[in-house]
């Protein structure tokens, strides 16, 4: 295990057709669907993150977003997450001020990166016939960015407009070449 795994779960879940780019560094979407069977055999039933969201709500805490569950790289944040008769949906602002977030915006516009995952506890589970887990209560810490998800029925439906994916792509190039000038190369 990485030095920096705190002992949560993950699942993942492909950036959806509701997922979108606003603006460079506004993502929305699923980050979880309920009733869904992920590559993992777990089932997140709808009502499982509903406690986790209300606590935190009274605590006056925020889900964090992370880069690949990496609690060093918060690349934004989640303005609004919510429990919906589909899944559990977020929507974000990547920051633009972070390194690793303008390269997020990047990768998720030039269609690198596609996926959603959430770092959670369980607190109630529970198997059915099948052998699935049923995620009846589970305690919510972070919805990441990352490269592979588990939950595939979600694509990405629509990336950032042609003109910013190509500022991005200018901006990257620009740092990687400002890099080697730096290293000497």
């Amino acid at each position: 295990m990485a030095d920096w795994d705190y002992g949560l779960e993950m699942k993942f879940c492909r950036l959806g057709e509701a997922v979108s780019i606003e603006g460079g560094a506004r993502i929305e979407g699923y980050a979880s669907l309920f009733g869904v069977t992920d590559q993992g055999g777990d089932v997140v039933m709808a009502g499982a993150y509903r406690r986790s969201l209300d606590r935190l709500r009274g605590e006056g805490r925020q889900v964090k977003m992370l880069w690949q569950h990496d609690p060093a790289q918060p690349i934004g944040v989640w303005d609004e997450i919510r429990e919906d008769g589909k899944g559990l949906w977020v929507r974000g602002r990547i920051l633009a001020d972070v390194e690793k977030g303008r390269e997020a915006a990047a990768l998720i516009a030039a269609g690198a990166i596609d996926g959603l995952s959430i770092g959670y506890r369980t607190i109630t589970a529970e198997k059915d016939a099948k052998g699935q887990r049923l995620l009846r209560e589970v305690e919510l810490w972070e919805v990441s960015l990352v490269t592979f998800p588990m939950l595939p029925q979600a694509r990405i439906g629509a990336k950032a407009d042609a003109a910013l994916a190509r500022d991005l792509r200018e901006l990257a190039a620009a740092l990687a070449d400002a890099r080697r000038r730096m290293a000497g190369h």
